[in-house]
């Protein structure tokens, strides 16, 4: 954090935060209520905006030989399901999230917030090349399973245990072909009742949760 500006009432409900961003040499300035209105985004803002480094990281290095768990946007347009498909790789305990592709920038403020803190918590890289960020995740040892509402195969076939980047498209068009060809296997969520389909960020956490959750199973 590089500057926290806050205004008097903000200051009273959150002297925690401000005494804590003072004693790390962060500089503090007070502000008025209508200049936190003009500097956040929110209809309602809190009083408190803080001037941050971004957070995304280099492929290069990203990924280790222990990396178990990741999750790649292709093209996910939505800041709104960015932010939470980074929330819920968080909470499935995700190695890293890697935005790839036309993809939203993920320190978009739509996107911060929908990620509710955990922008902050895993690793973020964001690569134009997607095949570039595959073979990333291929020489990392995982393996990479392409969510695809089409596909022959469905979810509950796969070794969900296994290492594994789980790859998703496009909220409007989905994966690419090349995409498509590029992973090991397409996995599609069956529908038991009449939806058309699940949006994007629900699937993200059906599949994430499907291998966190396979993962740690006890043996036998």
């Amino acid at each position: 954090m590089h500057e926290l500006f806050v205004t008097d009432r903000a200051a009273q409900a959150h002297p925690d935060l401000v005494n804590a961003a003072a004693e790390a040499g962060v500089r503090v300035s007070p502000i008025t209520d209508r200049a936190a209105a003009g500097l956040s985004e929110t209809v309602t803002p809190q009083g408190i905006v803080a001037v941050c480094a971004l957070l995304d990281r280099p492929l290069d290095g990203l990924l280790g030989s222990t990396a178990r768990l990741v999750a790649v946007l292709d093209g996910v347009a939505d800041p709104g399901n960015a932010g939470t498909v980074i929330r819920v790789a968080d909470a499935a305990g995700a190695d890293a999230v890697i935005l790839t592709g036309d993809s939203v920038d993920p320190h978009n403020g739509k996107c911060v917030r929908a990620s509710a803190g955990s922008l902050f918590h895993l690793p973020l890289a964001r690569v134009r090349d997607t095949a570039t960020a595959l073979a990333a995740c291929r020489e990392a040892g995982l393996c990479l399973l392409g969510a695809h509402g089409y596909a022959e195969t469905e979810l509950g076939s796969v070794d969900a245990a296994a290492p594994t980047a789980w790859v998703f498209g496009n909220e409007a068009h989905g994966l690419s072909p090349e995409v498509l060809a590029a992973v090991d296997l397409p996995v599609r969520i069956p529908l038991y009742g009449a939806a058309e389909s699940l949006n994007l960020a629900t699937a993200a956490a059906v599949c994430l949760y499907t291998s966190a959750m396979a993962a740690r199973r006890p043996a036998g």
